[in-house]
């Protein structure tokens, strides 16, 4: 599904320097894998999600998402596509407080370029999938961060996107609903869900059935945990 031939990503701080992010990445993520990308600071992790996301382009190399090579895109095509098919899960969960959790889970459809038949009825079957259905009017400040994670999660599958991508999901979270999350990861994948996760941590890169690590913006090992 996801396939990246020697990419590189440099950014120029001014005239005279840049800083290369991404130095020649290779490697490919088929339909319903679990991978986990994991990396020191800097070693180019954030800027392979934001790639494999659409949210940036390679300075050199080629990408295809499913069979669109990106470089024929423009930058509405690539929104077009980003918001159609990839869900976005951070580790600041980025719910409107505001909002309802309802209301949250629904705001994808503030993006769509068509009508979503049974958006409604798909979020509260999420919610209530995830054991927040009795919460679904209350804001964002009424939950804990483990259950705003997880309405940030439900968000992203609104849309029913064949890949998911996460930077750093429990980050911000204690170990009870870091454990919470990690297994509504693991769920989804059982269910069929692509899912390409940014960690630092070890014990939650291990859940993922392929674990690739970053160095100096190079693929510096790449292994199968299952």
């Amino acid at each position: 599904m996801l396939v990246l031939e020697n990419i590189e990503r440099s950014y120029q701080l001014s005239s005279q320097h840049s800083v290369r992010a991404l130095a020649g990445v290779s490697l490919s993520i088929p339909q319903g894998e679990f991978a986990a990308i994991v990396g020191a600071s800097g070693s180019g992790k954030s800027t392979l999600l934001n790639i494999l996301g659409l949210l940036d382009k390679p300075t050199h190399g080629r990408y295809r998402f499913g069979e669109t090579w990106i470089e024929n895109l423009d930058d509405d095509a690539m929104s077009s596509l980003r918001n159609a098919q990839i869900g976005f899960v951070f580790q600041s969960f980025h719910l409107m407080p505001r909002l309802s959790v309802l209301e949250n889970v629904l705001l994808p459809l503030r993006y769509a370029r068509t009508e979503v038949a049974g958006a409604t009825e798909h979020a509260k079957s999420l919610l209530e999938r995830i054991g927040l259905s009795s919460r679904i009017s209350h804001k964002p400040s009424e939950l804990s961060g483990g259950q705003q994670q997880r309405v940030a999660i439900c968000r992203a599958l609104l849309m029913r996107p064949p890949v998911l991508l996460a930077d750093e999901p429990t980050g911000n979270l204690d170990s009870k609903s870091a454990a919470d999350v990690s297994n509504m990861l693991k769920e989804l994948h059982q269910a069929g869900q692509t899912i390409v996760l940014v960690t630092h941590d070890h014990d939650i890169a291990q859940m993922a059935q392929r674990v690739i690590t970053l160095k100096d913006g190079l693929v510096a090992g790449d292994e199968r945990t299952a």
